[in-house]
């Protein structure tokens, strides 16, 4: 074998492996939805060092089967519903694949003007699929890009929101100490926190609200108060994040009311719907958003429930001045005709890193391939399932509903209590029949099953819950 693939080996070595993939898929039926290796199985199967001469890559695909699948928890397995899905569908994996293969940099638009500017249509058609503002479109004071993940997206709006508010002075000289106060619900995510950290801002500058008990949805007289307080202590209030279907339980923030809040203190409203938004392509689905067009920043990933492989998270600002303001360096190396004429976009401004991935061909491909049509049929899909999950769980005195269920997920538990909830979803686990993961709330233990993969069926689902009867039956 020579040190580069020809041709003709890239095309046969290609075939096997698409070969691989779909027969990963055919067989995933048969295998046990979470890993059960023990720490360290893994790496005990694999060599000391890298192999000094070349191998084939059939030995590579080989080892996929003996090392790599036993290893892995199955996340486009049909009855894996402890996260939200990841879904990996064909038509991504093919834009994936091309993205590969043309292997550009779309870090500055000369460097590959298509790359670009195929990301500034895909995020305009999807953010009109979704219902979101016009200001956030690429023609617009706003605009869209693709970020790795939500969690990229927080850090990145934390940083527009810290120009903005700073007058360009953060940039310049630094944050400053203890001065600038952050906002989010019980249920933020922890890339919150993260992001202060990042930002240089600590962990004492996110302060935390209560939530509604019943909804999880954040009690938005507790975050005014909570504003008044601290600007009355002489703190800055800069962002609020802002829930639009929260990790642990769906829940819903009113985002109107928060941005009314937000807008008595100048804050930056971010509103992450990094599970949630993409539901809104569904009209009747989009209740969750009311409220949007007061947002500063809106994100949601096509990589968790509408058919991306990951990465792909799609973050658009209703105003690109703060964002590019913050982030925008040009070294001699960069600069170009292009760029000096500020005719086009370059998305280096967008987002902390340079370089950056053809990203927008993956989601490009499932836009085209499933239609909007196709994509509202697979999200009423899995809001209907769990419908049916919540329907199994009324219909069985053993359990109850923790929450209502939000959209494609239900959370709910034994009525025997935490231990039991606890020990019947690890025997579900420990099983292979499924795989469901748990939260607390107000204190006490929760099952969550999230529906979305483009697998499941609703005789998956009901798999799982006699799977889930069995081990009440035992534990509960």
């Amino acid at each position: 074998m020579s040190e580069h693939m020809s041709p003709e080996e890239f095309r046969r070595n290609g075939h096997a492996a698409i070969d691989w993939i779909a027969d990963y898929w055919a067989s995933l039926d048969d295998l046990p939805v979470r890993s059960p290796v023990a720490p360290g199985d893994v790496r005990r199967m694999l060599p000391p060092a890298a192999p000094e001469d070349a191998e084939p890559f059939d030995a590579l695909l080989a080892d996929l089967d003996r090392v790599v699948v036993p290893g892995l928890t199955h996340w486009q397995h049909p009855r894996f519903f402890a996260y939200f899905p990841a879904n990996s569908s064909p038509a991504a994996i093919l834009g994936d694949l091309l993205s590969s293969g043309i292997g550009a940099q779309g870090m500055i638009w000369a460097t590959s003007p298509a790359v670009t500017e195929v990301e500034q249509a895909v995020l305009d058609w999807f953010g009109e699929a979704l219902g979101l503002p016009a200001a956030f479109r690429s023609d617009g004071p706003g605009g869209g890009v693709i970020q790795d993940t939500a969690s990229t997206a927080t850090f990145t709006a934390l940083l527009a929101a810290l120009h903005r508010a700073s007058g360009g002075e953060a940039r310049a000289s630094g944050v400053g100490g203890g001065r600038w106060r952050v906002y989010g619900s019980t249920q933020a995510h922890s890339s919150l926190v993260k992001a202060a950290v990042m930002a240089g801002l600590g962990e004492q500058a996110v302060r935390v609200v209560d939530v509604d008990p019943a909804t999880q949805a954040v009690d938005v007289e507790a975050l005014r108060s909570a504003v008044a307080e601290d600007v009355a202590g002489g703190l800055r209030p800069l962002m609020v994040h802002v829930a639009a279907g929260s990790t642990s339980t769906g829940a819903m923030d009113d985002i109107a009311a928060v941005a009314e809040v937000a807008g008595t203190a100048d804050m930056w409203v971010h509103v992450d719907a990094a599970w949630a938004g993409v539901a809104a392509v569904c009209p009747e689905l989009r209740g969750h958003l009311a409220g949007v067009e007061a947002a500063d920043s809106f994100v949601t990933n096509p990589h968790k429930w509408l058919l991306t492989t990951f990465d792909c998270s799609t973050f658009w600002v209703r105003d690109r001045t703060a964002l590019t303001g913050a982030l925008s360096i040009l070294p001699e190396y960069l600069r170009n005709a292009a760029t000096e004429s500020g005719e086009v976009v370059d998305y280096r401004d967008w987002h902390p890193q340079l370089g950056r991935r053809f990203r927008a061909l993956k989601l490009w491909a499932v836009l085209r391939t499933y239609g909007l049509s196709g994509l509202r049929e697979h999200v009423r899909s899995g809001v209907a399932l769990a419908q049916h999950v919540a329907g199994l769980v009324a219909a069985d005195e053993r359990f109850e509903m923790v929450t209502e269920p939000s959209l494609s997920l239900v959370v709910f538990r034994l009525v025997a209590g935490d231990e039991e909830t606890m020990a019947a979803m690890e025997a579900v686990n420990a099983s292979g029949e499924a795989y469901l993961s748990h939260t607390t709330v107000r204190g006490r233990a929760a099952i969550r099953l999230a529906v979305g993969s483009w697998r499941t069926t609703q005789a998956d689902v009901d798999r799982a819950w006699r799977a889930l009867q069995e081990a009440a039956a035992v534990h509960g």
